[in-house]
């Protein structure tokens, strides 16, 4: 065992090259209990295809020990040989105390396989095996947590966090506030989230609480926690986006304009960043940037309905028709017919003076929007417009059924009466 403790220093210090060297030696000559102790250790500093050949050699003489045939499947595992791994764990006795071990690694193994139920199956007979161990309760909440079955997850982590607040590395209460969010527990899930970060400061951590505070539309909070973030890292991108649109929210637009731009230097290609920040420039008066930002949103994503919906709008506002049935034409281009666009496109060809096409579009789109008054009021000034009387009259009638009292519209019915 003294080559093995020397190779095992030199691991420690870092002389890899003179440490390999020395498991030739193991491989080649060593003991078994030479090549299991080093075979532990070089899987520990990721040394995995060693680990897995002196494994490998010590299968050949005990062949039925599970221990081993645990080890040499994690090795497989972390190399992504899964079938193999599959086979070793298969060949452990179920009355070897590696047994729930080997029932753990294949639970993973048909976990990121997406089977699912198998996994529960493997899982809950090593639960069975032993009651007590929470690394098992804690593989069924990320099993649970991944399927969506989120009071089940939160069952299963509060079984663990009776005894550990953490396993191999996860913080348990920020397990919790994952499922309490995903399941719109947001009250509860912050609790665990201040739990979590009171045990160690985590970004991740941070983020997922300032999203739930945003869910729960606590702007402020929110603004709190993912500015924390921002500083923490200035290149984690996606709180730029939940930032911009808690600070627009809270109708901070200009502070939520300059997140959005500064976002966008460190995510460039993000066309929901491109969106919220146009939409809080049109907010904020600034027609022509928000114009550059929508129409970037639309170059990144030629299919992105609401930035083109958005842009449409604008156009109208601002008597642009040429580019309102340009914006219509593109979306339609791509296959995407919205109810909204003929309406758009109807006004802008109005405007322009191309009648017939018009009306056809005011009549595609009168089956989408025959109850709204809005529509209904437009279409009938075209019809009137156009000469359309009675057509005229029998839509602002529509329009006075919903508001008897609209003395507009009443106004109008009356000339069309007195005129027919």
């Amino acid at each position: 065992m003294e080559t093995v403790e020397k190779i095992i220093a030199l691991l420690e210090k870092g002389n890899h090259k003179e440490a390999l060297q020395g498991y030739r030696h193991i491989l080649n000559h060593g003991s078994g209990e030479e090549r299991y102790v080093l075979g532990e250790e070089f899987l520990r500093y990721g040394f995995v295809e060693e680990a897995k050949n002196l494994f490998e050699t010590l299968l050949q003489d005990y062949p039925d020990e599970g221990e081993i045939l645990v080890y040499y499947a994690e090795a497989c595992l972390e190399l992504g040989e899964d079938d193999e791994a599959m086979l070793a764990l298969n060949e452990v006795p179920e009355n070897d105390p590696s047994y729930p071990r080997a029932l753990l690694l294949m639970a993973d193994l048909y976990q990121m396989q997406g089977l699912y139920e198998v996994s529960e199956q493997k899982l809950l007979k090593a639960k069975q095996l032993l009651p007590d161990e929470i690394v098992i309760d804690f593989a069924l909440g990320e099993l649970y947590l991944e399927e969506g079955k989120l009071q089940e997850a939160i069952e299963a982590y509060k079984k663990v966090i009776e005894k550990e607040t953490e396993i191999g590395g996860v913080n348990i209460h920020q397990r919790l506030g994952d499922a309490y969010s995903a399941g719109g527990n947001f009250e509860e899930a912050l609790i665990h989230y201040d739990k979590a970060l009171e045990e160690r400061l985590d970004i991740n951590t941070l983020f997922n609480y300032g999203l739930t505070a945003f869910q729960a539309g606590m702007n402020k909070t929110a603004i709190e926690k993912f500015t924390e973030v921002k500083e923490l890292d200035y290149e984690y991108h996606s709180v730029y986006l939940y930032l911009a649109m808690a600070y627009e929210r809270e109708g901070e637009l200009e502070k939520g304009l300059a997140v959005a731009e500064e976002g966008l230097k460190y995510d460039e290609f993000n066309k929901d960043l491109y969106f919220c920040g146009g939409r809080m420039a049109l907010k904020n008066g600034d027609d022509d940037k928000g114009i550059e930002f929508l129409k970037k949103a639309l170059e990144l994503d030629p299919e992105f309905v609401a930035a083109a919906l958005l842009l449409s709008k604008l156009y109208l506002k601002k008597e642009w028709y040429e580019d309102v049935l340009a914006v219509v034409k593109g979306m339609r281009e791509n296959g995407l017919e919205e109810p909204q666009f003929l309406w758009d496109e109807a006004a802008a060809l109005w405007h322009l003076e191309q009648y017939s096409q018009a009306l056809n579009k005011y009549e595609q789109a009168y089956t989408y929007f025959k109850d709204d008054p809005d529509f209904l009021t437009e279409f009938g000034y075209f019809l009137m417009e156009e000469g359309k009387r009675e057509k005229a009259a029998e839509i602002f009638t529509k329009v006075l059924e919903m508001d008897p009292t609209n003395e507009n519209i009443i106004y109008i019915l009356e000339r069309l009466s007195d005129e027919a």
